[in-house]
C-alpha cells in the first residue's frame, strides 16, 4: 500500500489525539480513502495493525458508513441529490438520464470506469434544486438540458469538478 508521506504525517498526528486507539479508526479511514480512493482489504489490514486492532473492527465501520467504499471509484463521481425539494424539482429524472447516459445503475459504476453514480441525502442548496455534484463542484437547477451538458462534459473529460 502506498500512501502519500503527507497522509501518513496525518495519520501520526491524528492517533495523538486519541487516547483509546479505537477512536480513531473512522478518521484513519477517511484519511487512507482519501488518499487512495477506496479501502481495500489490504488497507483496512493496514488500519488495523497501525491501531493495534483486528481487521474485523475496521471491516465493521467500513461496511456501516456509506461513505466508506470497498471497491475504486470511477474517474468521476455523480451524486444527485434526492432530498424532497430535490426530488420534487426532477433529480429523479436527472439520475435517470445519467443512469441511461453511462449505462450505470445508482450505486455503481460503470463498466468502463468513468462514473460511479450514487444517490446522496441534502447537499444544502434547496432554493436552487435539483443539486447534483460531480467531484467537490456542485452544479444547481440541474434539468434535462443542464444534465445533457454534463454528461457531455464528463464524456469528453472537460468537465469541472473542484
Amino acid at each position: 500500500m502506498n500512501l502519500k508521506q503527507a497522509t501518513l504525517d496525518k495519520i501520526d498526528h491524528l492517533i495523538l489525539r486519541y487516547p483509546d486507539m479505537r477512536s480513531a479508526a473512522l478518521p484513519l479511514c477517511h484519511l487512507v480513502q482519501g488518499d487512495l480512493g477506496y479501502l481495500s482489504n489490504e488497507s483496512i489490514e493496514w488500519i488495523a495493525e497501525r491501531l493495534g486492532l483486528e481487521p474485523i473492527n475496521i471491516s465493521e465501520i467500513v461496511t456501516f458508513y456509506p461513505m466508506l467504499r470497498t471497491e475504486a471509484p470511477g474517474r468521476y463521481q455523480v451524486r444527485v441529490c434526492r432530498t424532497l425539494s430535490c426530488a420534487l424539482a426532477g433529480a429523479y429524472k436527472t439520475c435517470k438520464q445519467f443512469e441511461e447516459a453511462f449505462d450505470c445503475p445508482v450505486g455503481s459504476t460503470s463498466e468502463d470506469g468513468l462514473v460511479t453514480l450514487e444517490y446522496v441525502e441534502c447537499h444544502a442548496d434547496c432554493g436552487r434544486a435539483p443539486v447534483v455534484m460531480i467531484g467537490e463542484k456542485e452544479f444547481t437547477g440541474v434539468d434535462s438540458d443542464s444534465a445533457k451538458a454534463l454528461i457531455e462534459k464528463i464524456k469528453d473529460g472537460t468537465v469541472e469538478t473542484e
